[in-house]
């Protein structure tokens, strides 16, 4: 028995022996709305004046972490009225303090600041969160919060198992909203290793600023989360210090600038040729790609599992940001290009990769290898569908850890494993999705997400040419041989290489995988 599973099973039992824990009714905040944009404040003006069409949006690709990061903070120091930040995960670790003092710091200069939380994993941070909370303008919000506030997270969990199936489900949207006027959105949490800040692992990820039209759908999807009853405020969940004076000091010891690394863009430009937004900024000018677009999210009712019907049959939720996604490939007529770092389409993702092939369109779908995955029940599931997928004739790319490492193209990840955490896809060259969305149960059936659908044949290409470099640089192609059995190509220095094992993984990890695939829950994954 592992020291994790002896953990969990010692929970369970306390929670049997002293009962499980519930919240009471009646904890949601006070409503509030977005605030409209003010005419003169700064970031407005530069949105506007590099709008060329009222009805079109906005948008720029964030594909590298310390340039991702700058555009954040950047947003948030420029703010002058208002801050709308929704976040599954935002980590204790440097990164995270130092994103949350920017939060107090523009709180303090007067912003109305909304920070709203997903609850699995803030366990052990209450107290950072009620110190932030005790500054004045800015709110903290928990998204379907778990009743116990103390221990870690299978505690947590174990103390209530009869609500088992409401708190497995997580608000998995990542959004920044400044001065309705300009946001971030993408696949990006909170955390160094979202920004390629550490030197042991870190994400390859896609967000994109967003200005213009879209702008006032966004501020509604927050706005509807912020006002459900099934979001409370931290101080109604854990007990607060009445000196709110020093609760301040608190986080200002918690989040002392010596704590958190100087996040500045590690060249002048991205792998797309921008500057750091900051830079564009205090010149009074950002570049742009305008297209029409429309932002989708789940309801976020999904925290009690609930869904429409009419006459007893459940309706299609057209609001849903998978069913959008199908609906897009569905309506491909010549190619896709999906990426998602946990890859389990299950029987409904299979029907709709099916039915693409027998259109004759090219599917291409991109994801982690076995090495390079943080999710290793995951990756189990997926290698269920992956032979069936190659033999449909769908193109699998899968990333490599190590390959990523030696690509001076695709970051600087030093002597870090690179692993994916994008979820995006193209349409027939001309539709591009970047949102919070795995192609996978967890995100179909339980999760909330958010997603924009952008009409962009500029911004199509760009991903695409990102998804170029990665295949050529970090990925292994699978193919099958003549036999049927599954192969991995790449080539290294100029030289064609083929694996038939699965890449960087050892016998024991190999093993492992077997060992637990008999036992892996894929509806919960």
């Amino acid at each position: 028995m592992t020291a994790t599973a002896a953990r969990l099973l010692l929970a369970c039992l306390l929670a049997l022996l002293t009962g499980c824990a519930s919240l009471p009714d009646g904890l949601a905040g006070p409503p509030s709305t977005a605030l409209p944009p003010m005419a003169d404040a700064s970031l407005v003006r530069i949105a506007r004046l590099s709008q060329p069409d009222a009805d079109l949006s906005g948008f720029r690709l964030l594909p590298s972490g310390d340039f991702a990061l700058d555009a954040r903070l950047t947003l948030i120091q420029r703010a002058e009225v208002s801050l709308d930040v929704q976040y599954y995960h935002v980590e204790n670790d440097a990164t995270g303090r130092h994103f949350l003092r920017a939060l107090r710091d523009a709180a303090q200069r007067g912003v109305r600041v909304r920070l709203l939380l997903d609850d699995l994993y803030t366990a052990g941070d209450d107290g950072l969160f009620l110190s932030l909370a005790a500054t004045p303008n800015l709110e903290l919000r928990i998204y379907n919060p778990f009743p116990q506030r103390e221990g870690g997270s299978a505690r947590r969990f174990a103390a209530s198992l009869l609500q088992f199936d409401r708190l497995q489900r997580r608000m998995h949207n990542k959004l920044l909203l400044a001065d309705g006027a300009m946001g971030v959105a993408g696949g990006r949490n909170i955390g160094a290793r979202y920004y390629t800040q550490t030197s042991g692992e870190n994400f390859l990820d896609m967000d994109t600023i967003v200005a213009g039209a879209l702008m006032p759908r966004l501020a509604a999807l927050f706005d509807l989360y912020w006002n459900s009853p099934h979001v409370v405020p931290i101080e109604r969940l854990a007990k607060a210090d009445p000196d709110l004076a020093a609760m301040r000091e608190r986080f200002e010891a918690l989040t002392a600038p010596g704590q958190a690394p100087p996040p500045r863009p590690s060249a002048p430009n991205d792998m797309l040729g921008y500057a750091p937004v900051s830079s564009e900024l205090a010149g009074g000018r950002i570049g742009l790609v305008w297209a029409t677009a429309e932002a989708y999210a789940d309801s976020p009712e999904r925290a009690i599992g609930k869904q429409s019907a009419y006459g007893g049959v459940p309706l299609l939720d057209v609001d849903s940001v998978r069913y959008n996604v199908a609906e897009s490939i569905r309506r491909a007529r010549r190619e896709v290009l999906l990426s998602s770092p946990y890859l389990v389409p299950g029987a409904s993702g299979m029907q709709v990769l099916r039915e693409a092939r027998a259109r004759g369109v090219a599917v291409h779908l991109v994801t982690n290898s076995l090495a390079a995955s943080d999710e290793p029940f995951v990756h189990t599931a997926y290698r269920r569908y992956r032979a069936d997928l190659v033999r449909l004739g769908v193109e699998i790319d899968e990333i490599s850890g190590s390959r990523v490492r030696r690509s001076v193209r695709l970051g600087l990840f030093g002597t870090a494993t690179g692993r994916l955490h994008a979820k995006m896809a193209v349409i027939d060259r001309s539709l591009v999705f970047i949102g919070s969305l795995n192609f996978d149960p967890r995100s179909e059936l339980h999760n909330t997400e958010i997603g924009l659908f952008i009409r962009s044949e500029t911004l199509a290409g760009q991903v695409l040419k990102l998804a170029e470099v990665l295949r050529d640089q970090g990925a292994w192609r699978v193919r099958a041989d003549a036999d049927g059995r599954l192969q991995w190509h790449g080539t290294d220095d100029g030289v064609p290489q083929v694996l038939h094992t699965e890449p960087d993984a050892s016998w024991w990890d190999r093993l492992l995988r077997e060992l637990v695939a008999p036992f892996t829950p894929e509806s919960l994954l």
